[in-house]
């Protein structure tokens, strides 16, 4: 169901990858954009567990299978196809975003293996940074401007979520809550539309979870995060059917 990065090393929506640095990036601007032309296609984005009340509003949220599992939103069913945006990358507005697609194309990376210093890099390949004739510039008197510092607040605040949530997925490993997944739509043709390849919260296990247990997570607000990846499962069938509506598959069989 999740749409793999092109290049393997590299993150999803990422083509190379490059610190950035006063000397060579002296000139460089970024501009801003109505058009997120890096998620045309892309079906899945991972999701921080901060967002999940604003993303369950608009997205299921799934889980990765494997032994290091992170949370995934559904822009479409199936892999290639995304029904909130279009070939342009145009928006279906109002939907929330998640973060990790809107730091693109700029991310904190660790430069050396052998190394915890995170560097704020980009993505040069993107016609978001370069040498611009408009935009903002990113270096001013060899000294990061206010873009590029809002902007590596911006990565820190992400990096931040992002040790939140593999906190988060480690509890729900501790506790044996994953399962495989497996969702069915039925369209009425007497055969079923079945999607696995993901995880999701077990109910049955959810309900057997000791007392204190979940007296923590209600403090801790897991518990209301389980709920709205729970919850937002029912988003399914619209995500399915917008599919449907827009041309982009999958076929349905015709009866004979």
């Amino acid at each position: 169901m999740a749409t793999a990065p092109q290049n393997p090393a590299l993150p999803l929506f990422y083509k190379d990858l490059v610190p950035l640095n006063s000397q060579q990036h002296a000139s460089w601007k970024t501009r801003s954009t109505n058009k997120a032309t890096w998620l045309v296609g892309v079906n899945s984005v991972p999701l921080t567990v901060e967002e999940f009340p604003q993303a369950q509003r608009n997205y299921p949220i799934i889980f990765t299978s494997g032994e290091n599992p992170v949370p995934l939103i559904l822009m479409g069913m199936n892999d290639g196809v995304n029904v909130f945006v279009d070939d342009e990358g145009s928006v279906d507005q109002p939907v929330y975003i998640p973060a990790y697609a809107r730091r693109y194309p700029f991310m904190l990376a660790r430069l050396r293996p052998d190394s915890e210093e995170l560097s704020l890099c980009v993505d040069p390949s993107s016609d978001l940074v370069g040498e611009l004739e408009e935009g903002e510039a990113l270096f001013a008197d060899g000294q990061p401007t206010e873009a590029t510092t809002n902007m590596l607040k911006f990565c820190e605040n992400f990096e931040i979520a992002g040790t939140k949530t593999a906190n988060f997925m480690a509890e729900l490993q501790k506790h044996n809550l994953l399962m495989e997944g497996e969702l069915n739509i039925d369209i009425g043709t007497g055969q079923p539309f079945t999607y696995r390849g993901f995880q999701m919260v077990d109910e049955s296990k959810l309900r057997e979870v000791r007392g204190d247990v979940l007296r923590q997570w209600n403090q801790n607000g897991m518990l209301p995060l389980i709920y709205a990846h729970l919850f937002s499962l029912d988003l399914v069938r619209d995500i399915f059917g917008r599919q449907v509506a827009q041309g982009k598959g999958p076929q349905i069989p015709v009866n004979a």
